[in-house]
């Protein structure tokens, strides 16, 4: 989801035509490059006139078929050989983006299971894409990107609107709070929920399913990223207060449906970087939580609030670990922009307000404070010296 917000962005701010194309029983096109057998089909009766009895034949598949732990592979393999054929290559950085050309005549396609965004400079190499793919695996043109996997893309004369208010009505139909009063924050303040406080719930999948839609609509909707992150530690065992917070993340999203994340079409590509930490906030483990955010522009196109692996020793250590991570996502984020023909200018400002933190990543010999840190967080250091940061 990083990669197709990066490529909307970067399409809105240079405007191209964002276009949406949907492949018909996509699965289906995969050629088998191994013997695969399945059982007879119940409805399907073979008189056999060998000494077998028909209960022992089997069916050789000839193609791929829906079900099949090989599907998306095989499905993934024929489409890029039929883009390889046409001159397109896949990025090193996410191979479900290709690409083919150069800027001024650029194609960009960006392919999720059966879904694929288009995007070029050049209307007539979309043109010829279209009537290639429509050739090799049937395809349907859903014209203008409009909707896809399920968040809404709304064009305005200054930019997009990605949000999910359908999804998140069904949401609230599905736990009848759509009469709901509603909410200021996503989470209680300053409640903190624990994992053995509370009687466990009779039906634990109903919770589950919840977060993990939350999860989903985390996609567009960064100010519950906290507090989803928070609930799911909870989903070996929930109890009943992690469903009352659960249930009080709805009340916010009922007072907040048309939220979701704008990108502008301004011609500003810098890139900016914001970074913190949530000091021991795990009152059952002690371990801190690590928040970054990433602008392109004034766009925000990627974010993460996770909690950390290890205990940080100090606030410091915490807001250090926090600066690794954005480091690595800025990292990987360079190369895929300079994949689409757009290279960022570097150094990339990394915002942290942490002094003792900001001097750990500058100062090589600070051994009392860092020596118990493991070497990967000094990644750090290395960014800062190539200049990327």
């Amino acid at each position: 989801m990083s990669t197709v917000k990066c490529l909307i962005v970067v399409a809105v701010k240079r405007h191209w035509p964002l276009f949406q194309l949907d492949v018909n029983k996509a699965f289906l096109h995969g050629d088998l490059d191994e013997d695969v057998y399945m059982k007879l089909p119940p409805a399907l009766t073979v008189s056999s006139s060998s000494s077998a009895s028909s209960s022992s034949l089997v069916c050789k598949l000839n193609k791929s078929l829906y079900g099949l732990r090989q599907a998306s592979r095989q499905w993934y393999a024929k489409l890029s050989q039929a883009l390889y054929s046409k001159g397109y290559f896949h990025s090193m950085n996410d191979y479900s983006l290709f690409m083919k050309g150069s800027p001024g005549n650029l194609v960009v396609l960006a392919v999720y299971v059966d879904e694929i965004i288009l995007t070029s400079d050049a209307l007539d190499e979309i043109h010829t894409l279209k009537q290639f793919l429509d050739s090799e695996s049937k395809i349907k043109d859903l014209g203008s990107l409009h909707y896809f996997l399920g968040i809404e893309v709304t064009s305005h004369s200054s930019g997009v609107l990605l949000n999910q208010k359908k999804f998140v009505h069904d949401l609230l139909k599905e736990y009848n709070c759509l009469d709901v009063a509603p909410v200021i924050s996503p989470l209680e303040l300053n409640h903190k929920l624990h994992v053995n406080v509370g009687d466990l719930l009779p039906q634990p999948d109903k919770f589950r399913s919840l977060v993990g839609k939350l999860l989903f609509l985390t996609h567009t909707r960064p100010d519950i990223c906290f507090g989803v992150q928070h609930l799911s530690q909870f989903l070996k065992a929930p109890r009943v207060p992690h469903m009352h917070a659960a249930l009080h993340m709805l009340r916010y999203l009922k007072g907040t449906l048309d939220l979701g994340l704008f990108y502008s079409s301004s011609r500003n590509f810098s890139v900016q970087a914001y970074s913190d930490n949530d000091w021991a906030a795990c009152p059952d483990t002690r371990r801190s939580v690590t928040g970054f955010c990433i602008f392109l522009g004034d766009s925000l196109i990627g974010w993460k609030s996770k909690k950390q692996l290890v205990v940080s020793l100090s606030s410091a250590e915490a807001e250090y670990r926090a600066l690794r991570k954005v480091v690595v996502e800025l990292t990987w984020l360079s190369r895929l922009l300079h994949d689409i023909s757009m290279p960022i200018v570097s150094p990339i400002s990394v915002f942290c307000d942490n002094a003792t933190a900001i001097h750990i990543a500058k100062n090589l010999v600070f051994h009392e404070r860092t020596k118990h840190i493991e070497v990967d967080c000094h990644f750090i250091r290395t960014k800062l010296y190539e200049g990327l940061i």
